[in-house]
């Protein structure tokens, strides 16, 4: 069931986002190649707590980290450990805020060091997608249009939406319905209709190569079969009577 959102609990994800949003900007200019991915997670840590918010993620069973780090070829829920980040590696930093019983959910994709082109060029699609996307998040909307809007962007520009991994509701858990995939299911009418109230954590999720993916020994890490580069765009936005608001 989804779960909507009153105006007084939008404003408290507002106050969360804002909070998760300058973790994450004091964060990526921090990053350097030579630290390890767990030296990253630290600081994570240090910066959401030292701003009066708690974990996302390590309220996720079995999940003890403040993000998950996938590098170049990892796609998602890669666990912070001792892998050294080196120049021109391709890091996510995915990472989730509490605050005052709501959480929030924001993902960015960048390099290690100045990117080369090719690299460059991938990246911007992912921020392209996410941008489109949020617009297409409006009120009266179809959530089957927001996958469309990815599913087209992604693939206009060479590259693979990775199908199993979408996007979601967000609130009170971290994870609640509507799931949003990168690529339309069925008919556009088919899907949920965009709500005032609804809270949504809007992921583009892809990959230069191929679509299909691989676990890690861990189970929790995903990589991409063919060892191709993925990246990973994530806002959380609310819709209000009047607008969408974009939280992180």
């Amino acid at each position: 069931m989804i779960k909507l959102k009153r105006p007084e609990e939008i404003r408290i994800m507002q106050s969360g986002g804002k909070i998760l949003r300058g973790v994450v900007e004091q964060l990526v200019p921090w990053v350097r190649g030579g630290m390890t991915t767990k030296q990253v997670d630290d600081e994570a840590t240090r910066l959401i707590r030292a701003a009066g918010a708690d974990l996302s993620f390590a309220q996720v069973k079995g999940y003890h980290w403040a993000t998950c780090l996938p590098v170049n070829e990892q796609i998602v829920h890669t666990i912070p450990g001792s892998r050294v980040l080196k120049d021109q590696d391709v890091l996510t930093i995915d990472i989730g805020c509490y605050y005052r019983g709501f959480h929030t959910d924001y993902a960015t994709t960048f390099t290690i060091g100045p990117a080369n082109p090719r690299v460059r060029r991938f990246l911007e699609a992912g921020r392209t997608a996410l941008g489109r996307a949020i617009k297409a998040a409006a009120r009266g909307s179809y959530l089957g249009e927001v996958s469309r809007t990815i599913e087209q962007t992604i693939n206009h520009a060479g590259y693979a939406v990775v199908e199993e991994l979408t996007g979601h509701g967000i609130g009170r858990e971290l994870h609640e319905e509507p799931y949003i995939p990168g690529k339309p299911i069925g008919p556009l009418t088919k899907t949920d209709k965009i709500c005032a109230g609804m809270a949504l954590a809007i992921e583009v999720i892809y990959a230069e190569g191929g679509a299909a993916i691989a676990y890690e020994p861990d189970g929790w890490s995903i990589a991409t079969a063919d060892s191709s580069l993925s990246a990973c765009f994530e806002k959380t936005i609310a819709v209000t009577d009047k607008n969408t608001i974009v939280l992180t």
